[in-house]
């Protein structure tokens, strides 16, 4: 029979908002932890309750600022120095995903560092989201649930009951994804392939597959300043599209991404809460939709021993 330990939850300061929905949801409440923060900016988190013996689950994404990610690192190592029997990170927007080779002389491959970091802080499971690149699973040697917001996307999906249906992918590299979702929705499926003078900036978008009068739907796993996704909206309009929508599990919008979301052609964006938005921003196109129960539901399987398979609609 495997060990049962004790379950407890924490979380890290910026990423309580969502931590708390997931406590919740399991039937339980978050641990009690706290942050001594110095003068110079140097911080040291603290657990305020025993732990010894427990399965520790530290839900933190690792969104900017970087602050976010080194607090996980150390809550990981003073779970393990207080005796916690087993830590989880809970990372539902897994940071520096976008850095997963190299893709040009001379720089990092970030992704692998902060698994690396992770490992060295003796981390013995990871939980995330929508990955941006599903390698990043094989840069870590313990396990990796990698779950999919098409669990929670595909239901809202159905609910909205919209015909001819096409799914997009904004660029060849969501392929892979548009081509499930479409297959699933036994829609077409759009190709957008964009140019891009520098990162974060893009020259020109172009499509491959049949626009006219559907309902598209552009799939990706994050919108960051949503230059590639008001770029693709634009031309698919042009192109005879009835409305476009798009899809994005992380928010993490930087830049202008609001002003541009707001003045897009866009009828909606859908997106999740693994990062939250800003406040005073017009967010009127923007639909959140929560991944607390999923986290929740994951957590109880993987607590219990129990597959997990059935979440992956996708």
């Amino acid at each position: 029979m495997p060990h049962k330990s004790p379950i407890k939850f924490f979380t890290g300061r910026n990423s309580r908002y969502l931590a708390e929905k997931i406590a919740k949801s399991f039937g339980t409440e978050l641990g009690k932890s706290s942050v001594i923060d110095f003068s110079d900016g140097e911080f040291q988190p603290c657990f305020d309750e025993s732990v010894r013996g427990a399965t520790v689950f530290i839900i933190q994404s690792t969104f900017p600022p970087t602050d976010n990610l080194f607090e996980l690192l150390l809550m990981i190592d003073a779970a393990h120095r207080a005796s916690a029997y087993k830590v989880v990170a809970v990372i539902p927007y897994f940071g520096f995903a976008r850095q997963d080779r190299k893709d040009k002389p001379r720089v990092s491959i970030g992704a692998k560092l902060v698994a690396n970091l992770l490992s060295a802080a003796k981390v013995d499971r990871i939980m995330t989201m929508d990955l941006h690149a599903d390698q990043i699973q094989g840069f870590f040697d313990v396990p990796v649930d990698h779950l999919y917001a098409s669990s929670i996307f595909v239901p809202y999906i159905k609910a909205h009951n919209l015909e001819n249906i096409a799914i997009a992918a904004p660029d060849m590299g969501g392929a892979k994804r548009a081509n499930a979702y479409s297959r699933f929705f036994d829609a077409s499926m759009i190709i957008c392939h964009k140019n891009r003078e520098k990162a974060n900036v893009v020259s020109e978008i172009t499509a491959i597959g049949d626009v006219m009068g559907k309902n598209v739907l552009i799939l990706d796993d994050m919108i960051d300043t949503a230059g590639t996704m008001t770029k693709a909206a634009d031309m698919l309009m042009d192109r005879g599209a009835k409305s476009v929508r798009a899809i994005a599990t992380h928010p993490v919008l930087s830049g202008p991404a609001y002003d541009r979301i707001a003045n897009s052609v866009l009828s909606e964006v859908l997106v999740t809460d693994t990062i939250p938005l800003k406040l005073g921003e017009d967010i009127s196109k923007i639909h959140v939709l929560s991944v607390a129960d999923l986290f929740a539901e994951v957590i109880d399987k993987v607590y219990n021993y129990q597959s997990i398979s059935s979440k992956f609609i996708i």
